[in-house]
């Protein structure tokens, strides 16, 4: 991978932005797309959209990955200084004490912090088998009193992101960060935007930053029905069940064998001739893919294809570790074939074979 790339990860990465606060992604986005674009516009909610005219006259084409990831909102300062918080999106209680967190306060000032709760040593031995109740966890940033967490600008409403350093593992294609879900999915809309700028399509391209997906696919709604496209993507993560325990039942993805296409979700069930499109490239091209069933979960995919009268839609995926965490790990090799699937699959997107898509189904 070359370094610019991962310098575009680790900015993704790095940056905090929960649902209703992507300010900081937005403004990486925005920095990436606008050579490759030939305007950038937003939705009422936030998305941001970067237009690509390869034929003025050719169909609508939309990929997006979403800017939030999961984290939390300040929602009270206790009398001794330590911080209350509500999660924002999915949360496993089992995977959030004792780790480091920052709060953004309104004037953009960081605060360090940690999640703590009792000890376990004075914890019955009911309590101390259980996973802990997240209402009674909260955030030490050192404060000794309400008004010294005021003085630092703290509040209610404020955003509060994991911390963790992105690295690779041991000089690996394994990669470590923050936000994988779903800065990844971002990283592959700006590359494939990038792609396109260089090699030409015969189609319009709108490569999209979407908000509030962790709380409801909420920015894709508006985004897509402001675009209106004749196909859209969405560019996420996956489950990945190469881990100790896991079963092939829960999932049967593996690091490194390449992006997982949702064939089905709790959000939608892919439109067939999109579906089928998608594989004949990969495998006319040999880039490797995993089929993939989510039966639990959804992505931005399920709010694109009922948009307007409908729009045939599919979710391409990274398989990613320790999902809805402070740290997860995804396989380099995996980024780079979702992006060069992506990047074909558009670009044999003309008006003749969008028609055959749309009503294959």
């Amino acid at each position: 991978m070359e370094e610019t790339e991962l310098k575009m990860l680790k900015e993704l990465t790095d940056a905090n932005g929960i649902a209703g606060n992507e300010g900081q992604v937005r403004d990486v986005f925005v920095k990436y797309a606008k050579n490759n674009a030939d305007s950038i516009s937003y939705d009422g909610l936030g998305s941001v959209i970067a237009k690509s005219i390869g034929d003025k006259n050719g169909p609508k084409v939309l990929f997006a990955g979403h800017l939030d990831e999961v984290g939390f909102m300040v929602t009270k300062i206790t009398k001794e200084g330590f911080i209350k918080f509500q999660t924002i999106g999915g949360w496993w209680a089992q995977v959030m004490l004792a780790q480091q967190v920052e709060i953004t306060t309104a004037k953009d000032k960081v605060i360090h912090g940690v999640i703590g709760c009792k000890p376990p040593h004075v914890l019955t031995v009911e309590v101390r088998n259980k996973a802990y109740d997240i209402q009674d966890m909260f955030i030490d940033i050192g404060a000794t009193s309400k008004e010294e967490a005021t003085e630092w600008g703290i509040k209610p409403g404020d955003m509060v992101t994991p911390y963790t350093e992105f690295k690779r593992l041991n000089g690996s294609k394994f990669m470590l960060a923050k936000a994988w879900d779903n800065r990844i999915g971002t990283a592959v809309t700006l590359k494939v935007l990038e792609n396109l700028k260089a090699e030409g399509h015969p189609n319009k391209a709108f490569a999209v930053g979407n908000v509030q997906e962790e709380v409801g696919l909420r920015g894709a709604k508006t985004a897509t029905h402001l675009v209106d496209p004749d196909i859209a993507f969405a560019l996420d993560t996956g489950t990945a069940g190469d881990t100790p325990g896991m079963t092939e039942k829960e999932a049967d993805s593996k690091l490194g064998k390449g992006p997982q296409i949702i064939i089905y979700d709790a959000s939608m069930v892919t439109h067939k001739g999109l579906r089928d499109f998608v594989i004949n490239v990969a495998e006319e091209l040999d880039i490797p893919f995993q089929y993939t069933v989510i039966a639990g979960g959804g992505t931005d995919a399920g709010s694109q294809h009922v948009s307007k009268n409908g729009i045939p839609a599919i979710a391409i995926t990274v398989a990613t570790r320790y999902l809805h965490s402070h740290t997860s790990v995804i396989h380099e090799d995996d980024y780079l074939n979702t992006v060069k699937l992506v990047t074909e699959v558009i670009k044999r997107l003309d008006t003749k074979t969008v028609g055959k898509i749309k009503y294959n189904s």
